[in-house]
């Protein structure tokens, strides 16, 4: 077995004294699609945020490729920061730039490219998560879901060994969403990005998760892990089993 992408030791989260999240323990594998998945307001994005070194933890280590992101210095968590891309809600785009000037934004800060090579790559990226075409545009002339896919392409531009997505599929119809889905599996098939979801929409949970962990908002920690399907059906925690079935979100 190959050492984790990422490994959460021990970890507590949250604001000021507030506690979040505690005594979080998980590992993510290289190459797999693993779900953060939870309740309204439990943690999820946080959690996200932490793994990505936005936020420094109250307590605990997180270590992406063998290195904590915790404790680096800032030149080498700079450098632990060209490895992975993030996808925001949203899209996160600059309204005031075009779609590939977005696209283009890691490459100028990260890279030694000229601006013709990095409008290059950014063509070449908006081609691979299907928007040819479209980096003239600016983003308030695209679709949510076209939002979507063109801040995956900027995520993608570094070539990234591990992708984060936070609620790609928030506010999504559910064709477009399930295009989503299918677009992330050719994203790992195509490169063997290893990706981490935060994610409500049980669909694509159930269609893309590989490994899943499930936060509870009372208990503040992880009270189940694994597959999404075998959660759903044998977990022995009801919240779980009635979350992952629907029955738990009529309230």
């Amino acid at each position: 077995m190959s050492e984790p992408v990422i490994e959460v030791r021990d970890l507590t989260i949250g604001y000021d004294n507030r506690v979040i999240m505690q005594h979080l323990d998980f590992s993510v594998s290289r190459g797999e699609v693993f779900c953060i998945m939870g309740g309204s307001g439990c943690g999820k994005s946080t959690l996200m945020k932490h793994m990505i070194g936005l936020f420094r933890p109250m307590a605990g280590d997180i270590r992406l490729f063998g290195e904590s992101i915790v404790s680096a210095p800032e030149e080498d968590k700079r450098r632990l920061m060209k490895r992975f891309g993030v996808t925001y809600q949203g899209g996160a785009l600059f309204g005031s730039m075009t779609v590939a000037e977005n696209v283009m934004l890691p490459l100028a800060e990260y890279t030694d490219l000229t601006e013709s090579e990095q409008r290059e790559v950014a063509e070449a990226k908006l081609k691979q998560v299907d928007l040819a075409g479209y980096g003239d545009y600016m983003p308030a002339e695209l679709s949510g879901g076209m939002r979507k896919r063109a801040g995956m392409a900027r995520a993608l531009a570094l070539d990234p060994e591990l992708l984060f997505c936070d609620e790609p599929s928030a506010g999504l119809d559910p064709i477009t969403s399930a295009g989503l889905d299918r677009l992330i599996l050719r994203m790992r098939e195509e490169s063997g990005v290893t990706i981490v979801v935060v994610t409500h929409d049980l669909d694509s949970a159930f269609t893309i998760g590989e490994h899943v962990i499930m936060l509870d908002k009372e208990a503040k920690t992880i009270v189940a892990e694994g597959a999404p399907a075998e959660l759903r059906d044998s977990s022995s925690n009801i919240w779980v089993r009635e979350f992952l079935s629907r029955d738990g979100l009529k309230h």
